[in-house]
């Protein structure tokens, strides 16, 4: 007796399965302009719609105010939410925001402009989704999220800027645009420090993927970049600039804590609190740097660090041009992201903004993890819920703090990374 036909429902139902999956190459490639487009009109909706929130942006124009009347000391420039604590990138930045925006009062213009700011991010982050083989079933997560909307084009925060410039480092690194990718690192590392938690990512990716020497060459272009864009203020009083712009030992605010509310107020305040983060921050990201970000190497860890103490290169060339060859996208996007999501797990105190760093992280650490889709489904919603929560409560930073740990364990667990040298075309193998 002949099998019967499928029915028209199981055709569909097939269909749909395979443009999720990624498996129908002539549909699948459509859901990521699709859905940009959808979330073009609901930011247009948004900002006609849901009155904008004052948080910050005042006092990014009142600082720079004064930067424009020629102050450049950074213990002197303050404005309502307190002193001046970015590096000098965000004055440049919003001092064309400030222009553009007849001195910070069209606020309706700066919304337009966050955005664009929005959407080229998210343009950016699917193509690195792409790049990264994520099937398309994933990418629906990157636009749900009410609480990045709001961050973008509600607060105008200059997080928004950071993110951009770290998905686009993410991107160029993917291209093995090593030096533009540098460039714009450090960029978005001048606009707010915060990108110094991929830092360790960055240093082991353009080791693996340039060399020894080549990597020290690009080291020394972001410590260049640094010093130029901070010459002014240098200038004005260095160790202001420096302990303002950089500040690791801030003290933070109890009460605008997103993840670490549930512990209580002393032990948050306590400084055993801060030295345990630092030490377990510490440790999971030597783990990760052994067992995960080296594995490319194929190289016991000491016999790569010995000769790297001694500022020698621990590869021949030929050996380099193997290494190099394993840097693939996933294996970049992987490693950038994992650092990321670390160092915001152990970070003394996360406010709403911190949003920004993670919301697109999640989902493709969770699908690279080999968690069920349904898995990846339930904890994106469970972390959107917690930071929609405002103010946070012990039962929402306790789930952000959770989702950041089971995210990070799930990595760590789940299958092995296994770049191939297959995923970049013969005409992307270049190495400036």
């Amino acid at each position: 007796m002949a099998d019967k036909e499928p029915g028209l429902i199981a055709k569909a139902a097939r269909l749909a399965l395979d443009v999720a999956n990624g498996r129908n190459r002539t549909l699948s490639w459509l859901i990521p302009p699709c859905l940009l487009l959808l979330d073009a009109l609901l930011c247009a909706v948004v900002i006609w719609k849901v009155p904008y929130t004052e948080i910050d942006w005042k006092a990014y124009m009142e600082q720079i105010e004064q930067y424009v009347a020629g102050e450049r000391d950074y213990t002197v420039i303050k404005g309502g939410t307190g002193p001046l604590v970015y590096p000098a990138a965000h004055v440049y930045l919003y001092t064309v925001l400030y222009y553009a925006t007849d001195k910070g009062k069209d606020i309706f213009l700066a919304q337009e402009l966050f955005a664009v700011l929005y959407l080229a991010t998210l343009a950016v982050v699917m193509a690195c989704y792409w790049r990264a083989k994520v099937p398309p079933y994933v990418f629906p997560l990157l636009i749900l999220s009410k609480r990045l909307h709001s961050i973008f084009v509600l607060r105008c925060f200059n997080d928004c800027f950071a993110v951009f410039f770290l998905w686009l480092t993410i991107y160029l690194f993917q291209r093995r645009a090593w030096t533009l990718g540098t460039g714009v690192y450090t960029l978005g590392l001048g606009i707010k420090m915060s990108l110094l938690l991929v830092l360790p990512a960055v240093g082991v990716i353009l080791l693996l993927g340039r060399g020894f020497t080549g990597s020290l060459q690009l080291a020394a272009i972001i410590a260049q970049v640094q010093f130029t864009l901070a010459v002014p203020f240098l200038r004005a009083n260095a160790q202001g600039y420096l302990s303002r712009a950089f500040e690791l030992s801030r003290q933070f605010f109890f009460k605008w804590t997103v993840n670490w509310r549930f512990v209580g107020e002393d032990v948050f305040l306590s400084r055993p609190f801060a030295l345990g983060l630092l030490a377990m921050h510490a440790s999971v990201l030597i783990w990760f740097v052994v067992n995960k970000w080296l594995k490319p190497a194929r190289k016991p860890w000491p016999a790569i660090i010995t000769p790297i103490l001694k500022l020698s290169s621990p590869f021949t060339p030929q050996e380099e041009s193997q290494i190099s060859a394993q840097v693939t996208p996933e294996y970049v996007m992987t490693t950038m992201l994992s650092a990321n999501i670390i160092g915001l797990l152990f970070a003394r105190s996360l406010h709403y903004q911190f949003y920004s760093y993670i919301a697109w992280s999640t989902p493709y650490l969770l699908w690279r993890s080999g968690a069920h889709p349904l898995v990846q489904y339930g904890i994106w919603a469970l972390q959107e819920w917690a930071w929609n929560v405002f103010p946070s409560t012990n039962v929402s930073s306790g789930v952000v703090v959770a989702v950041l740990a089971v995210t990070v364990v799930l990595v760590a667990t789940g299958r092995e990374q296994a770049p191939t040298s297959s995923s970049h075309p013969s005409r992307e193998r270049k190495v400036a």
